[in-house]
């Protein structure tokens, strides 16, 4: 039947993307160094990353993927360096996307909008967009699916209790 599935709990947390700075350019990877990844304050406040906040960082360049935590790197100067192990799986020069979750309620969920940070090849801001499958002009990539903007998740895949 069309239109009827089981209700979520009203206590229920979703993890939903809360940030991403998509297709930065890695600009060092130090191999000793006790982890993590340094990146520029300038993004961090664009895509709404907190210090110490954990991120996957997925390698475009090589399909890699792990999971770590940002520290904030020196403003306006582009950085994204690579600390730590993941330094064997991630290089200089790579593209990646760093994607930050957090844990909300069906009903904020439903509200939240992500901040998608686009950079150019110096890690410089181009647009901040809360369209997680969409692309600004320019950079030769297709979207994903259809904006976000408007489209209502039904209440009938929750519960009514929340």
């Amino acid at each position: 039947m069309e239109g009827t599935g089981v209700k979520a709990p009203a206590s229920l947390q979703r993890t939903m993307m809360i940030g991403k700075i998509h297709r930065a350019t890695v600009t060092q990877a130090n191999l000793h160094y006790v982890g993590s990844i340094t990146v520029d304050v300038d993004l961090l406040e664009a895509a709404d990353l907190y210090p110490g906040e954990k991120v996957d960082v997925v390698d475009v360049t090589n399909g890699s993927r792990l999971s770590t935590y940002v520290i904030p790197g020196e403003r306006g100067k582009g950085e994204i360096c690579i600390n730590g192990a993941a330094a064997h799986h991630v290089r200089p020069g790579d593209i990646v996307i760093l994607i930050a979750y957090g844990q909300m309620s069906s009903a904020d969920a439903r509200e939240f909008l992500p901040n998608v940070v686009f950079v150019d090849a110096q890690n410089r801001i181009v647009e901040v967009s809360q369209e997680p499958g969409q692309v600004p002009d320019g950079f030769d990539l297709e979207p994903s699916g259809v904006p976000i903007h408007g489209f209502q998740v039904p209440v009938a895949a929750t519960s009514a209790a929340e």
